[in-house]
């Protein structure tokens, strides 16, 4: 098993829209090597920490499930949807996503500030300068120190 974090606007979906949905597709990815890992990495039953980003107070929030394997997201298709690529072809689409389903709520937000405190989290990812991606693996080491921060 693998584990990941994936970082989404609270405004847009929330771990809180997730738990009503249950499963969701996480779509709009329009990042190469996101797409790739999507593509190439990300296996049915790897774990994720969903991350509330862009917003007031940024934080780990709940945990996910990859409940698919990566297949053609069909808002490249869609003229209509946000996140359209008119640039993408059907035989050979441009874009992948995978579906998540809820696993939990955190016991509280785990923030930001409190990750780039914690001294055992220096070479954490999302702790790097630059770290822009929305989707990176996370080490087991480090999932497991943020666990026990909850």
């Amino acid at each position: 098993m693998a584990y990941w974090l994936m970082k989404n606007e609270p405004d847009d979906y929330s771990i809180d829209d997730l738990e009503k949905d249950d499963i969701e597709s996480w779509d709009g990815i329009r990042n190469y090597q996101v797409r790739n890992m999507f593509r190439d990495q990300m296996k049915i039953g790897d774990e994720a920490i969903f991350y509330h980003s862009s917003c007031e107070v940024p934080a780990a929030v709940g945990l996910m499930t990859i409940a698919s394997e990566a297949y053609p997201d069909p808002t490249q298709f869609d003229p209509k949807a946000k996140y359209f690529d008119p640039k993408s072809d059907p035989e050979n689409p441009r874009w992948l996503l995978v579906d998540v389903r809820y696993k939990r709520t955190l016991k509280r937000p785990i923030t930001l500030k409190e990750l780039k405190e914690d001294c055992r989290l220096n070479d954490f990812r999302l702790n790097q300068r630059g770290n822009r991606l929305s989707v990176f693996p996370v080490e087991k080491k480090y999932w497991d120190i943020i666990l026990e921060l909850e």
